[in-house]
């Protein structure tokens, strides 16, 4: 008889840099200094070894960090060849006449295959509706084209951006990143559930329960603090909606992927096995198409 996989985590958000490959200009704020350093995906496997749900990590979905073509070349090249990491969430220029072109070379290049969706760094965008511009439609109409998933990166007010480019795309799934990083070290909570609530009455989008610590307090943050947006999040999008992710190593900042997989195992406390199931791998594993094997992260 095959023996039953164990059950399966997912982190569906975290990056990966070699910064003697390929500089990363963000991490020089000062705030940033603890993770100005290389980080590879052994390093991820030493550093995740929380269970949650009594599930240890299976599989990973990397994210690119800048807006640069060769970082997702980089990325989907690394994926063909670790087992640890199951899909790659990429960069093109959207607004690129060209971005058809792109995306089908990148398709057809090393790791090509390990593509499965596209991110563009809309909150630091100035223009309140840079997501319904019609180059950037254009370049969104290509991703959709092509089977492909959209990361939408937003912050809080910038929510009726992302509501208003599920009106316009009903067909191109979608998965808030960072649940629009709400204001937690701030506390008022108000307007971006609003937005949020719109943002999660289209089906097409689903969830990332992921970077809510760093949106908190870095030091003095608890549960506490996370379950509001927890239970927001919870009532919007349902847990068939909602997907794991631990935004490493930028959780570094505010206590770390173990830390974070110990918060999200107590906010779990009270849903269904099959919940649970949902939010640790099975909403990643359908919006990412990922497969599920019997690999562990300690499989080379």
């Amino acid at each position: 008889m095959t023996p039953t996989p164990p059950p399966a985590l997912i982190d569906a958000h975290h990056h990966l840099w070699d910064l003697a490959q390929r500089p990363q200009s963000w991490l020089d704020e000062p705030a940033l200094t603890s993770i100005r350093r290389t980080f590879t995906p052994d390093d991820l496997r030493s550093t995740a070894t929380r269970a949650v749900a009594g599930r240890r990590l299976h599989s990973t979905v990397v994210v690119q960090c800048v807006p640069d073509v060769p970082e997702t070349e980089d990325l989907l090249a690394l994926a063909a060849r670790e087992p640890l990491i199951g899909a790659v969430v990429g960069w093109v220029d959207l607004t690129s006449a060209a971005v058809g072109d792109e995306l089908d070379r990148l398709l057809a290049g090393p790791g090509g295959g390990h593509l499965r969706s596209l991110r563009s760094l809309v909150q630091g965008e100035t223009d309140p509706e840079w997501l319904q511009r019609a180059d950037a439609e254009r370049g969104l109409a290509a991703v959709e084209a092509r089977g492909l998933g959209y990361d939408v990166l937003v912050r809080s007010h910038q929510l009726d951006q992302a509501a208003r480019l599920a009106e316009r795309f009903p067909g191109l799934p979608q998965v808030l990143n960072h649940a629009g990083k709400p204001d937690i070290a701030g506390g008022d909570l108000g307007e971006w559930e609003s937005r949020l609530r719109r943002l999660a009455g289209h089906p097409q989008v689903v969830c990332k329960v992921s970077g809510l610590i760093t949106e908190a307090d870095h030091h003095a943050w608890t549960t506490a603090d996370i379950r509001p947006v927890w239970d927001v999040l919870l009532s919007a999008f349902g847990p068939d909606r909602l997907m794991f992710g631990s935004d490493w190593p930028v959780a570094n900042l505010a206590g770390g992927w173990n830390r974070w997989a110990a918060t999200v195992d107590e906010l779990l406390d009270g849903c269904s096995a099959d919940e649970t199931s949902a939010v640790l791998a099975g909403t990643a594993t359908a919006f990412y198409r990922l497969t599920r094997t019997e690999e562990t992260v300690g499989s080379r």
